[in-house]
């Protein structure tokens, strides 16, 4: 299933942020939060204060939620995120990419733009029924989450440090 490049990269982004969340956190100053922004292409207005940063990092437990909820959980969340926030999808275009969706304004505080693309960004995959393209770390000791973009749907570890920790035990527990 080939989602469209919003899309992807607010699924990219969103399971990035949660991912920041788990040990170590890699994001806890404003520079980390960022280089966050920068990596995954973020627009709009960018204070750069505690604030902000605080903002963002609140938002992980409520987008690891979303990602993680069963088809009609994540229906009812998508729209009362979007119902909080009073989004109102708009077709933009920037940065050199094509028309895609906003839905709030590019001066909406960060952790807004971040929730309501995430939330538009559902909605794809919860219209397509890719729920099982999001998944948690097959790592036992990972709770990071997966997006699985490759068309035979193989991909289970968060990082590549999981796939191989977990390959390093699995080939241990052979040579046992």
């Amino acid at each position: 299933m080939a989602f469209a490049h919003d899309t992807e990269a607010a699924l990219l982004a969103a399971v990035a942020l949660v991912n920041s969340g788990e040990e170590p956190d890699t994001l806890t100053t404003p520079e980390e939060l960022a280089d966050f922004l920068d990596a995954h292409d973020y627009t709009g207005t960018r204070l750069g204060s505690a604030a902000e940063l605080s903002a963002v990092r609140d938002l992980r437990p409520r987008l690891r939620t979303l990602l993680t909820s069963d088809r009609d959980t994540a229906v009812g969340l998508v729209n009362t995120l979007l119902a909080d926030e009073h989004a109102l999808p708009q077709l933009v275009r920037h940065s050199g990419h094509d028309w895609h969706i906003h839905a709030v304004a590019p001066d909406a505080p960060l952790a807004t733009r971040i929730a309501v693309e995430t939330a538009l960004a559902m909605i794809d995959v919860i219209r397509a029924d890719e729920l099982s393209r999001l998944d948690v770390c097959a790592d036992p000791d990972c709770d990071g989450l997966v997006l699985d973009l490759s068309r035979n749907r193989s991909r289970r570890f968060c990082s590549t440090a999981c796939s191989n920790r977990s390959a390093v035990a699995a080939y241990r527990a052979r040579k046992r």
